[in-house]
């Protein structure tokens, strides 16, 4: 199969206050989040006026894109996205189609397996297609946190956030990886076999490590923590919090954390808020300098590794995945429903 558009899916935010709490109630719809935790939440919006960073990034990462895939001899129609947030997949979708284009390849914003970082945008497109009875062939592509480029993106923005004088050998420092947590269910059931969530971040994290190694003469300690818990408390979701995991530390006598959210491609609310704010105010109180090093963003090595990888199937076009590999039909399962999902490609990420 080849393509003749590529969709980039972002999970979309407001950019306007009287977008807050509809953008809100669309990312909680069916999960019986009641309207006062709304409120808080909206409240952490309200503060930047209203408008999420996540789109003005999302925009940015597809020019990046663009400009990377044409530079490796490929033209072609690139357009954004949202699952919450206009432009919505289906208005999208439907606009590809009424230029003529016929075969769509997308990527997601998420580098990892499971339902809300995968499975989730498949679904978005099946759904958008089975409604909207749209002539269009979809792929899309497998979670990408095993490019080369992904992994040096974080290792070159951790070691230059470094302050002077913080010494990540040091028995008073710590490195923490963070990323979304989710619930226990939904995080066994990622993947082909089960915790690729959890496999895929470790994945990373060791990697990272040994480069920082390498870079600073010796390995560091580290350890993955959770954060943005959005689900009722009688619900098991992955743990250790970064707030506990900080609170921890301060009373082992650790005085420098860096904190590297590998979950997450940009800086966006969650970042922003649970980390910059929260997290920061944590550590604060119990005496620890904390440093929280940049997302990979448009970083040239991130964005030059995606567009090779997703120029490698625009040009040759992958089988569509079958049991047993990353993104096959009942990979990363719906933990409410069933829904029509759109085939994933039999492009292997390593584990």
């Amino acid at each position: 199969m080849t393509y003749d558009a590529l969709l980039l899916l972002g999970f979309g935010g407001p950019e306007g206050e009287e977008e807050v709490l509809p953008f809100l109630q669309r990312v909680t719809a069916g999960r019986g989040i009641p309207p006062e935790r709304l409120k808080v939440v909206g409240h952490h919006y309200y503060t930047l006026g209203g408008v999420s960073p996540i789109n003005e990034q999302n925009r940015a990462l597809l020019a990046a894109l663009s400009e990377a895939i044409a530079g490796l001899g490929v033209a072609i129609d690139s357009v954004l996205a949202n699952r919450n947030s206009p432009p919505f997949v289906a208005d999208v979708l439907a606009d590809l189609a009424a230029k003529g284009h016929s075969r769509v390849l997308a990527v997601a914003t998420a580098a990892y397996s499971g339902y809300s970082s995968c499975r989730q945008y498949r679904e978005d497109l099946g759904i958008a297609i089975e409604h909207e009875g749209l002539g269009l062939e979809l792929r899309k592509l497998p979670p990408f946190f095993d490019l080369p480029g992904f992994t040096d993106a974080i290792v070159e923005l951790l070691l230059a956030a470094l302050p002077a004088g913080l010494d990540l050998a040091a028995p008073g420092s710590r490195l923490v990886f963070t990323t979304h947590s989710i619930p226990n269910a939904v995080a066994a059931t990622a993947g082909p076999d089960g915790d690729a969530y959890l496999v895929q971040h470790r994945w990373v994290a060791d990697r990272v490590v040994d480069a920082v190694a390498v870079a600073i003469g010796q390995r560091p300690e580290w350890q993955l923590v959770f954060q943005s818990r959005s689900g009722p408390p009688s619900v098991p979701w992955l743990e250790p919090d970064v707030n506990d995991v900080l609170r921890t530390l301060g009373a082992d006598g650790v005085t420098d954390v860096v904190l590297v959210p590998i979950g997450f491609l940009s800086d966006h609310m969650e970042v922003i808020w649970d980390l910059d704010t929260e997290a920061m105010a944590t550590a604060a109180e119990v005496g620890i300098r904390l440093v929280r090093t940049p997302t990979v963003g448009t970083h040239p090595r991130f964005v030059d590794d995606l567009a090779t990888r997703i120029v490698a199937e625009l040009r040759t076009g992958s089988p569509v995945a079958t049991e047993g590999q990353f993104c096959f039909g009942g990979c990363c399962a719906n933990p409410r429903r069933e829904a029509p999902v759109v085939p994933g490609l039999a492009i292997d990420p390593l584990p």
